[in-house]
């Protein structure tokens, strides 16, 4: 166990040196609703912060001409712009591409939706910030585009990460971790899908806070550890992961919610993006466990210190994340 308390020092480590970046990279969305032949009601929505937006724009084919001037408005951390625009013989085989993504970190989920029920999703990144329309995609295509966009959430997330290394470093016994991680799992899902199918609802700021919250808790739990007294996260981990996963699923449901959640896909989408979070966590536990296994006699430290350290890191970056959203929230 020694190793593996080091090599979680040193992924926190890792971790904190993008502290401040945790969700701060949100996506721009384009969606395209074919309601007559080739003409489009678009609706453009790009992450804004107060009246600061960032300088994405959409290029549309030039055959495509706008009828009348956008409306533009700032709802909640969006700017939108909404406009119809009539596009002579159609999109497909054309090019769509949004301006300033190259130069970014961000990126952008475009969706088009035929007249005849087709659909076409696809996800622009900054080294490819543009694609030629297909016209139309399989259920399948579809879905690889959402499982990829929960996998990178899951991933870029670090938040999220963070509690999950908390609990690696926390739990010692394996079984006992894979019934954590598992409760955690479940309890996400549940709030995933009840808040993306609009059952559930609670205001993204304070959730955001208390996600920091809870990993601060962790920390202290494992700051807080005495041989021969078991703590409540010690006794009922699983418990304690099924409570604080209730809240991270609506983090998810709130990031996925931003790119667009289209509500004629919702089962599809949903579905698929949370396999695609799964996925993401899973890799990140197995690469995390493995690099442990591989480094098994590297490190001759005492495991008591190192577990400090780690959650001296653990809290310190869960408070850095919780000042500012608590700002937010009250401003």
């Amino acid at each position: 166990m020694r190793p593996f308390s080091v090599l979680i020092a040193l992924l926190v480590a890792l971790l904190l040196t993008a502290v401040g970046h945790a969700h701060e990279v949100r996506p721009a969305y384009l969606d395209m609703r074919e309601t007559m032949p080739d003409e489009f009601a678009i609706v453009w929505k790009v992450p804004a912060r107060g009246d600061m937006r960032l300088g994405l724009h959409v290029s549309l084919p030039k055959q495509c001409v706008a009828k009348g001037e956008p409306a533009r408005a700032i709802e909640g951390e969006a700017y939108l712009e909404r406009w119809i625009a009539a596009c002579a013989d159609g999109l497909k085989g054309r090019d769509i591409g949004i301006v300033g993504l190259n130069s970014t970190l961000t990126e952008a989920l475009v969706r088009i939706e035929y007249q005849s029920g087709e659909k076409e999703v696809v996800r622009l990144m900054p080294d490819a910030p543009s694609f030629v329309v297909a016209g139309a995609q399989t259920k399948i295509e579809v879905a690889q585009t959402y499982f990829l966009l929960g996998v990178d959430h899951i991933l870029s997330g670090l938040d999220h990460l963070l509690f999950v290394a908390a609990l690696i470093l926390l739990i010692r016994d394996r079984w006992v971790l894979v019934k954590t991680i598992t409760a955690f799992t479940v309890a996400h899902s549940i709030t995933l899908a009840g808040a993306s199918l609009g059952y559930l609802s609670l205001p993204q700021r304070p959730v955001e806070a208390t996600i920091a919250l809870s990993i601060a808790f962790i920390a202290r739990e494992l700051l807080m550890t005495t041989p021969g007294e078991r703590r409540l996260s010690e006794r009922y981990p699983w418990g304690v992961a099924f409570v604080f996963g209730l809240l991270h699923g609506f983090g998810f449901a709130s990031a996925l919610k931003e790119i667009g959640l289209p509500q004629a896909d919702v089962p599809l989408s949903l579905l698929t993006f949370n396999l695609g979070v799964e996925a993401g966590q899973l890799i990140f536990v197995t690469a995390t466990l493995l690099l442990v296994k591989a480094t098994c006699g590297l490190f001759k430290v005492k495991p008591k210190p190192t577990r400090q350290i780690g959650a001296y890191m653990i809290g310190t970056a869960a408070m850095m994340w919780f000042i500012p959203r608590i700002v937010n929230l009250v401003a």
